[in-house]
């Protein structure tokens, strides 16, 4: 078994190979920040004064942790002591958490600045930016479209280069999507694996923190630092279901993802067993929505009730569809999960990983969202709990990146990571014309 402390020993960690100091980093994110946030859109607080002050400081001592002096972006819905935290909502304008998040504490330990908290859809509860009470997320690689969401400014802040990393969190594809529209890499940890307290939830069964970064190596340093496990492995075997992943793909998507996958020596298809859709979005399964909706609609049920008014119109509709859910329909829901998790190895026969389409398209225009097809491929992971990752593959002719999704199994998390780190070498990382 590789243990933690040796993997971290043998990556080339960023502290060794930064020719930047801490300070100059974090001056070069900020004046990154003061020149594209203003049309982008992607952070919600800066935190100049903190983030140099802690990068002088990680100057002035020896102790160099993984990620000395990495300035990191978090979703504004990570707890920052003194920072308030807002989830992009007039319902916490003024909300100032006493405590970081753990998986910040975390971060902060092993030498990472926190450089400030980006843009997101309302209480995460979205995947289009657009339903921030700060305004609209704009990608960076054709601001006329949506960056993804609801982890949409994290993306595009590392994609425009304000930060060298961020987190985000995923309930139904919320780190992966936008990861896919910006061109990054976004990985959803096994649920679970990773601590949640000190982040605000939109679904408890469902919620994962995980980082967003420019490769998979950067995100392998970020998963271990906030207290990732890893394995040793043979090299994988790969499968690809094709139901439902690569139904309904945009043409230019599906011949991208189809030329990464030939990169994969020895892939073949393998079943997908068919879920329950919901009556209402059959582009997700029934099981998942109901989940997501009564658990929402339980955290917010007392905001909700006092001070509608003070959410998105948006959000406020989301949150009122969890009304409606009763008891035994949640029951019976969350009872379907607990047993597609139980049996979620069975998705792999004879293969390690799997891979498909993150999203069926590229970026969609703002103020004119795709349907929730967009989710499908991404959800259905939430649902089963499993580790995952995208990670660019290709561009269409317009110049938009497209993503491969790269699936494992419970806790095969460090297999996930290592394979898109493979298929990266490759791919060598754009970035968006003009920045």
């Amino acid at each position: 078994m590789l243990t933690r402390r040796a993997l971290l020993t043998a990556l080339p960690a960023i502290a060794a190979t930064a020719k930047l100091s801490p300070v100059e980093r974090v001056r070069q994110c900020l004046s990154r920040i003061e020149k594209l946030n203003p049309s982008l859109n992607a952070m919600i607080t800066v935190m100049a004064d903190q983030a140099l002050a802690g990068a002088r400081a990680l100057e002035n001592t020896k102790r160099r942790g993984p990620l000395w002096g990495m300035p990191i972006a978090l979703k504004d819905l990570y707890d920052t002591k003194g920072v308030r935290t807002t989830a992009a909502s007039r319902q916490f304008l003024d909300r100032v958490p006493t405590e970081d998040a753990e998986v910040v504490r975390l971060l902060k330990a092993a030498g990472a600045v926190i450089i400030g908290k980006a843009n997101m859809d309302e209480f995460a509860y979205n995947y289009t930016a657009e339903s921030s009470h700060f305004g609209w997320a704009r990608n960076p690689w054709n601001p006329a479209l949506s960056p993804g969401g609801s982890s949409g400014g994290s993306a595009v802040a590392v994609a425009s280069g304000m930060c060298e990393a961020a987190l985000g969190s995923d309930t139904g594809g919320s780190i992966r999507q936008p990861a896919a529209f910006c061109g990054i890499t976004g990985f959803k940890p096994t649920y679970g694996t990773l601590s949640t307290k000190g982040v605000l939830p939109l679904a408890w069964t469902l919620d994962t923190v995980g980082p967003m970064t420019r490769t998979a190596d950067d995100a392998l340093l970020l998963y271990l630092a906030m207290g990732g496990r890893v394995k040793s492995a043979a090299a994988p075997k790969f499968g690809i279901p094709r139901k439902p992943f690569f139904d309904r793909l945009e043409p230019e998507t599906a011949q991208i993802v189809e030329a990464a996958i030939r990169e994969f020596p020895g892939a073949r298809e393998v079943p997908f067993p068919t879920i329950e859709p919901s009556p209402e979005v059959p582009e997700l399964t029934r099981p998942y929505l109901r989940v997501l909706n009564a658990e929402a609609y339980a955290y917010h049920k007392q905001m909700f009730e006092k001070t509608p008014g003070k959410y998105h119109p948006q959000i406020r509709q989301n949150i009122a569809n969890g009304a409606a859910i009763t008891a035994a329909d949640y029951i019976r829901s969350r009872r379907e999960i607990d047993l597609w998790r139980d049996t979620s190895a069975q998705l792999f026969p004879a293969v390690d990983l799997l891979l498909t389409p993150t999203t069926p398209g590229p970026a969609f225009p703002l103020g004119k969202p795709g349907s929730l097809l967009f989710l499908r491929n991404t959800a259905l992971w939430n649902l089963f709990g499993l580790p995952t990752i995208s990670v660019p593959c290709g561009f269409t002719k317009s110049g938009l990146p497209i993503g491969l999704q790269i699936t494992g199994r419970s806790g095969e998390d460090s297999l996930v990571l290592a394979a898109a780190a493979r298929f990266q070498r490759n791919h060598p990382l754009k970035s968006p014309p003009g920045l």
